[in-house]
């Protein structure tokens, strides 16, 4: 396990468990946490920023990249895992509507919020929310393009796009104080954790 993060601080069990364990743990909180949803025109209003940015710092890059991987294999094989689904249809027609550039997106958030947190930005406040915010416009900018233009190359008669200037009111603008207050607090709980938990 990756000490350099919150999770290869915790004492229980076998690394091999811990890693399947905590794999479990992320996609069950990410299902959870796209199901908990306020609006869903055109893009969904869920906790999910909030759930990757966490799992994302506690999990390191690697660990956090095979649960996002994972939970979209399972959105991929036609589970409804994600926000809206199975009303907004489900699989890889899913995956390339609307909402697809989100998806791609939490796989470049993780990657790079991981990333920051191996080499210690989640220890302060100070660090802990610049990071966020850089996975958070990761997370952003690949939506927002797709929602502006479309899926790539018409796969699966993907979703045609709305154009730039209406893919960033939908897409970024309701969103932005929200995302906001919710990362703020991680970036909070994070170096308070560490205190509690990660000097241990």
């Amino acid at each position: 396990m990756n000490e350099q993060v919150l999770l290869g601080r915790l004492p229980y069990g076998p690394p091999a468990m811990r890693r399947a364990g905590a794999v479990a743990f992320g996609v069950a909180l990410l299902v959870v946490s796209a199901k908990v949803n306020v609006a869903t025109v055109p893009v969904p209003v869920t906790m999910q920023p909030l759930a990757i940015m966490a799992l994302a710092m506690a999990f390191g890059r690697v660990l956090g990249l095979s649960t996002i991987l994972a939970y979209l294999a399972l959105g991929a094989a036609g589970l409804p895992v994600f926000a809206g689904t199975p009303e907004r249809g489900i699989g890889l027609v899913y995956m390339f509507g609307a909402t697809g550039g989100y998806l791609a997106g939490f796989v470049l958030a993780t990657a790079l919020v991981g990333w920051l947190a191996e080499r210690g930005w989640d220890r302060s406040v100070f660090t802990a929310f610049p990071a966020m915010v850089i996975g958070l416009a990761a997370l952003y900018v690949p939506g927002v393009l797709w929602l502006a233009y479309g899926a790539p190359l018409g796969l699966f008669a993907g979703f045609a796009g709305i154009g730039i200037d209406k893919a960033i009111a939908a897409g970024i603008m309701p969103f932005l104080w929200m995302d906001a207050l919710k990362l703020a607090l991680a970036a909070i709980g994070f170096p308070l954790i560490w205190r509690v938990l990660g000097n241990r």
